[in-house]
């Protein structure tokens, strides 16, 4: 039988790259977004179910349709959020709810879900951000979101891996997809290019390569880690000319 993947946030850029390597690898996917007009013709062995992932209802509306199309996933990877960056005196209350609902809450309901269903093992991803780790300005309810992702990581790792479950995240720097346009041009992109020590932004398939690794049941040893993708962003500090010493 086929690895089966449930993808939350499928029409995200790193989702789009997940699901366009893993369908030429031969996976069966269940894709798993509230616009599935923005969804292309999908391959065989692909299905598209509509469903808000912030609730709990509809990721077990997804659960259930991914189950009776073509089984019980093996894996379930949530690509679900957005991108706020402004200093917290200038947020508001919605806006502290709607990063805490799309980062957070979808992670605690595809968890939860997961679990009940994946009763042979499986694999669990979650998207953090380097920002989790490393200051950085305006980010704070980005960080605290994630922060909070990470957290749910390792505790649920321990918790679960009895049953064979493996929980693990990927946390990206600065990704060019369409939700960060608007900081990869000019001199919004040079500066952050010069934050990250590799020299460049990140790429939907930077990310979407380390979310496929992690789902391989080939790493059956790896569970309750953090996998920085980030151009070495959250722990490496360059010389401020770009100099080697």
């Amino acid at each position: 039988m086929p690895e089966h993947l449930i993808l939350f946030g499928a029409t995200g850029g790193i989702a789009t790259a997940l699901r366009e390597r893993l369908a030429r690898e031969g996976w069966t996917l269940t894709l798993v977004t509230r616009r599935p007009e923005h969804l292309p013709d999908m391959p065989a062995h692909c299905a598209v179910v509509e469903a808000d992932s912030t609730t709990e209802s509809g990721v077990r509306h997804a659960f259930e349709q991914a189950e009776s199309t073509y089984g019980p996933p093996t894996a379930a990877v949530n690509t679900l959020g957005n991108v706020l960056l402004k200093p917290l005196h200038h947020t508001t209350g919605v806006e502290f709810t709607d990063i805490l609902r799309l980062h957070l809450f979808s992670s605690y309901a595809i968890l939860k879900e997961s679990v009940a269903r994946m009763d042979t093992g499986g694999r669990i991803v979650f998207i953090s951000s380097a920002a989790a780790r490393t200051g950085l300005p305006n980010h704070e309810l980005i960080a605290m979101a994630k922060g909070a992702v990470e957290g749910l990581v390792r505790s649920a790792a321990a918790t679960y891996a009895p049953k064979g479950l493996r929980v693990n995240a990927v946390a990206p720097g600065l990704t060019e997809t369409p939700a960060t346009a608007h900081l990869c041009k000019g001199k919004a992109r040079e500066a952050s290019e010069r934050l990250h020590p590799l020299g460049r932004i990140g790429k939907p398939e930077d990310v979407a390569s380390a979310l496929a690794w992690l789902i391989d049941p080939a790493q059956s040893w790896v569970t309750g880690q953090i996998l920085n993708v980030d151009g070495g962003l959250a722990h490496l500090r360059t010389h401020p000319s770009g100099r080697t010493a």
